[in-house]
């Protein structure tokens, strides 16, 4: 159990009752660098926020090599296919460094958005912004592949 939320935007200006809820929510993470979190295609159970540390998130296609599509950081979350309703997560993660997280099961966050949509919602927006720019990033990073396949 959390005794308090960390200083990042996701719980910024929330009611004691919604950080109250939160808190009960989500559960600490820690792992040395290099521990492999989660497998491309394995079970998609949990949504993370990193407090402190780094991952790299990288994407294996099922005819090419493993692509390092961003790193991520303080701050940013990772796991989405727990939160999109995906069986399956769509990328490996794996610690570059010593991780502090917190997260999130798949069935807490649905199970807050069923009994308090309007925290559930807030909570949902907020992660949504937090991934945005992670697409720009991969899409630099796969531009130069998809040009030599071009060739």
């Amino acid at each position: 159990m959390l005794d308090t939320l960390p200083l990042i935007p996701l719980f910024q200006d929330l009611s004691i009752e919604q950080n109250s809820m939160l808190m009960a929510a989500f559960e600490k993470y820690t792992c040395s660098p290099g521990t492999v979190i989660f497998e491309q295609g394995d079970s998609a159970q949990h949504l993370y926020l990193i407090l402190k540390g780094k991952v790299v998130l990288s994407y294996k296609p099922y005819d090419g090599p493993r692509i390092v599509i961003t790193r991520l950081k303080d701050g940013d979350v990772f796991g989405w296919s727990a939160v999109v309703g995906s069986n399956k997560y769509s990328s490996s993660i794996v610690s570059e460094t010593a991780l502090e997280a917190i997260r999130l099961r798949r069935e807490k966050l649905w199970e807050i958005s069923n009994t308090q949509p309007e925290t559930g919602k807030i909570i949902i927006d907020r992660l949504a912004l937090n991934v945005s720019p992670r697409w720009t990033n991969a899409h630099e990073q796969i531009k130069p592949l998809i040009h030599s396949m071009e060739r």
